[in-house]
């Protein structure tokens, strides 16, 4: 068993209020199950969510984990990463135990994104949500925790889905990962691995909460027009009338062969929706020289260069702004993968990792991150658990 690490561990005596019980584990230990089991503690637990790194045999271990816990509801995914108790993680399987005594969960299980049909999925939100507040106290929190495959293509219109069901509860969540790969991404849930398949937890909570989203980004001046797309495969083909690749890499003043995942992490485009605007993050270029998005693409629609603050003072300052007049107990938060790409190559990954690890952040690094209605990138979204009876 390989260095099993329990809440206990962390740097703040965090006695004031509910805190999920977290562990972590080396991917390759044969003993993982065992490490988190021994870390966590019995319980008993209303949820047990695991971010593994696509290092870990994912079927296996969740079996072994279910064993383990077989009153407790189960939902995992495959990483591009892992935030734990060194903050940016790489090789690791993190967990978070919701204890029954703070917690109440139901869990909303989608199968197959394929065949999902509108008005149903949103009259089985509706129906988890009236159950759970029946189940839980009077004047607990609540928001929606989601976990999606992150080659599915189908983030959109789920996230959307989802928050028509769920009216006022605040819904985040992010994609499941293949590290830097693109190739298999996995879910468990209900006994079984899963792909093209979702999952959210709709969540009560004795600690006061608060979802949230930031990101560093700041609109140029420099547009650009989607001229030629393939929305359902999330692939643009031309920009301003000329090969998208080429014409991205003309307004950065680089070679289209030189473009590559630090490029797109340092230069990202965003949309403006609103009074906002959010990241349309390109993932690559495939080999017919168009871009490939990590969300959803449309022609017509007019991009913004953006360049960026600094990664890691504005997250320091923004973490910290959550503070007020309480601090969080506890973070749980996905991140995407081009925030880390970014951190690594501008050399404040370590600078990062510390901010993470003082603030209390547990979770993962995604293919996408959700929030509300909405599936964004280059963020950082999740929810902050704060001492009950805060007053939040």
């Amino acid at each position: 068993m390989d260095g099993a690490i329990d809440s206990s561990d962390r740097d703040d005596a965090r006695a004031a209020g509910p805190v999920l019980r977290t562990a972590q584990v080396a991917a390759r230990d044969p003993e993982a199950a065992a490490g988190i089991a021994e870390a966590l503690g019995p319980g008993p637990f209303a949820l047990i969510c695991l971010f593994v790194s696509p290092e870990a045999a994912f079927g296996p271990l969740m079996k072994r984990i279910e064993e383990r816990y077989p009153h407790a509801q189960i939902m995992a995914c495959t990483t591009a990463g892992e935030i734990g108790r060194a903050g940016y993680e790489t090789g690791q399987i993190v967990a978070a135990g919701f204890g029954e005594a703070d917690f109440r969960v139901q869990l909303v299980k989608i199968p197959d994104l394929g065949g999902v049909k509108d008005q149903p999925l949103i009259d089985k939100v509706i129906q988890t949500r009236l159950a759970l507040g029946a189940a839980a106290p009077k004047g607990w929190s609540e928001f929606a925790f989601l976990m999606v495959d992150g080659l599915s293509l189908a983030e959109e219109r789920l996230a959307s889905l989802l928050a028509t069901g769920l009216g006022s509860m605040p819904l985040f969540g992010g994609s499941s990962g293949d590290g830097a790969r693109f190739s298999e991404t996995r879910l468990y849930f209900d006994g079984a691995e899963r792909r093209n398949a979702a999952v959210a937890a709709l969540i009560r909570s004795r600690a006061q909460v608060k979802v949230f989203t930031l990101d560093h980004l700041q609109p140029t001046d420099t547009r650009m027009v989607v001229t030629g797309a393939r929305p359902e495969e999330r692939i643009v083909t031309e920009i301003n009338a000329e090969p998208a690749a080429q014409e991205y890499a003309r307004l950065l003043g680089k070679d289209p062969h030189q473009l590559d995942p630090f490029t797109f992490a340092a230069h990202p485009v965003v949309v403006r929706l609103g009074d906002s605007h959010h990241v349309r993050a390109i993932q690559r270029v495939n080999d017919a020289g168009e871009l490939v998005f990590f969300s959803a693409i449309n022609e017509g629609m007019v991009l913004t260069l953006a360049d960026h603050d600094d990664i890691a003072a504005h997250l320091d300052a923004r973490l910290g702004d959550m503070q007020e007049d309480f601090a969080p107990v506890q973070i749980l938060a996905c991140d995407c993968i081009l925030r880390r790409i970014e951190a690594e190559q501008s050399q404040k990954a370590r600078t990062i990792s510390d901010i993470l690890r003082r603030h209390n952040v547990t979770g993962f690094s995604t293919y996408g991150e959700q929030v509300g209605a909405m599936h964004v990138n280059q963020t950082l979204t999740g929810v902050a658990f704060y001492p009950a009876g805060s007053g939040r």
